[in-house]
């Protein structure tokens, strides 16, 4: 979802027993134009969501907060990733801080819409 004109750029309807992180290549892969940025929560964390946005596009902005119990990589010393800098940036600030510096507040407006169409929805969406 576009957090800014709140218009569903992509979606996909998965089972209880997909991870939501499995999902993000497919949802880029529905998206035709740009992509400047892409901001999830904690759930998201990890390698494998980063290197799938980079495949897409190595310029996208990844926002998303390392979970609480986040190591830096192994090549942190070398050269950090941008999930290095986000973690280095927590440790050094506060989460809140780095959450209005990356614009993480943003996500709660998707968040929002969301819920409101899950309402709409049900607790259930059946194909017939």
């Amino acid at each position: 979802m576009d957090a800014n004109t709140g218009h569903i750029e992509a979606s996909v309807l998965t089972g209880q027993d997909v991870d939501d992180p499995s999902q993000v290549g497919p949802l880029l892969d529905q998206i035709e134009h740009e992509v400047a940025s892409v901001t999830a929560d904690g759930a998201y964390d990890g390698e494998p969501t980063y290197e799938r946005i980079a495949q897409r596009d190595t310029q996208i902005d990844v926002i998303i907060p390392p979970r609480v119990t986040a190591q830096p990589s192994e090549q942190f010393e070398a050269a950090p990733t941008t999930r290095d800098n986000h973690l280095l940036m927590i440790q050094s600030l506060i989460r809140l801080e780095w959450q209005e510096a990356y614009g993480y507040g943003k996500r709660a407006l998707v968040e929002t819409t969301m819920g409101r169409l899950k309402a709409i929805i049900g607790p259930k969406l059946r194909a017939t």
